[in-house]
């Protein structure tokens, strides 16, 4: 990490639903970062999670009795273009990464919806109201539609020239779940830092990956890519990358008269919750240090400091190797 992450601590992650209970739209928000990284990392993760997450989609149909997209079925209203147009609207989950083919028969009067496909254990429709085509009285419909999991974006075209069959309609196929990537780079603070940030990035998917499932596929991804650029066994100019061991009190090395290097680490890094860090500011403790040299009973006697801000303080503390004052080191 930065170097600037020694001063303000680590970033925080938090995962909000937009709607309780659905996941598949949700805020992500990482901060405090160093300038200008909210719009390296929002960027990065932007790109990824539109072009790279794997999904399912039509890639092609047959209809009985015609040989193109151009024609008409009998009894149908619409015609073979308009059906393949309203299957690349199909929402699915598909668990395998092998084309399967599905099959479509209705007979008339009947208003045909995506929950009247014949589908495989494999595939679970997730929009069984779409609109697919209308039969009238005395009309039929006989349809198989191969249905296959990939990456980002396929062309009809691009397919027709591998596989050109007659009566097999390649249809565009769009596999990315992800609907919506949206980001916003705010402003953030830290003590007398002012000109931190916060990412917050927007994530709407179609149901088959939940957007934290997204989110993670995409990190992971970049992450795979950037390893190549980087070792872990070999750091350059490490006193430049964030180094948290480096963040605490050190000892000065010296003879008897050894004492506490004094420093001033602000308590705002803790990200503790506005209530307790009011209370302990109101009480004259800024940094960790005055923090650290603070006993159980001393906070307990702060105003507004109750038992759940004494195990706040406490948890956080333990998660960084440090802890309040001994009781008996005070008396």
């Amino acid at each position: 990490m930065h170097i600037i992450q020694e001063e303000i601590g680590l970033p925080t992650f938090s995962v909000t639903p937009v709607t309780k209970g659905d996941d598949t739209h949700a805020i992500f928000a990482i901060g405090p970062l160093p300038p200008g990284y909210g719009m390296t990392l929002g960027n990065a993760l932007r790109r990824a999670l539109l072009s790279s997450l794997p999904g399912a989609a039509v890639m092609s149909m047959r209809v009985q009795g015609t040989q193109h997209e151009y024609t008409t079925i009998k009894g149908v209203m619409e015609t073979v273009m308009d059906i393949g147009l309203n299957l690349k609207k199909l929402k699915m989950r598909k668990h395998s990464k092998d084309p399967e083919v599905i099959t479509l028969q209705a007979k008339g009067p009947k208003v045909v919806t995506a929950k009247d496909l014949g589908v495989t254990a494999d595939i679970e429709i997730l929009n069984g109201d779409l609109h697919i085509l209308t039969i009238e009285k005395g009309g039929s419909v006989d349809l198989q539609i191969t249905v296959g999991k990939g990456v980002g974006y396929a062309t009809a075209a691009e397919r027709n020239k591998k596989q050109n069959e007659p009566g097999l309609i390649h249809i565009d196929a769009i596999f990315g779940p992800v609907e919506k990537v949206r980001f916003e780079v705010e402003a953030a603070r830290v003590g007398q830092r002012t000109d931190l940030e916060k990412l917050v990035l927007d994530v709407q998917t179609n149901g088959s990956l939940t957007a934290e499932d997204a989110v993670q596929f995409a990190s992971q991804l970049l992450k795979g890519y950037f390893e190549y650029f980087g070792s872990s066994e070999k750091v350059v100019e490490s006193d430049f990358i964030a180094d948290f061991s480096r963040s605490g009190p050190q000892m000065v090395e010296g003879g008897g008269d050894s004492s506490v290097k004094e420093s001033y680490t602000p308590i705002e890094i803790l990200n503790f919750s506005p209530r307790t860090l009011n209370a302990l500011i109101n009480a004259g403790v800024g940094s960790i240090e005055q923090l650290t040299k603070c006993t159980e009973s001393a906070l307990s006697n702060f105003r507004g400091f109750g038992a759940k801000a004494l195990d706040e303080v406490k948890q956080t503390l333990g998660e960084r190797g440090l802890k309040l004052s001994d009781e008996s080191l005070d008396s």
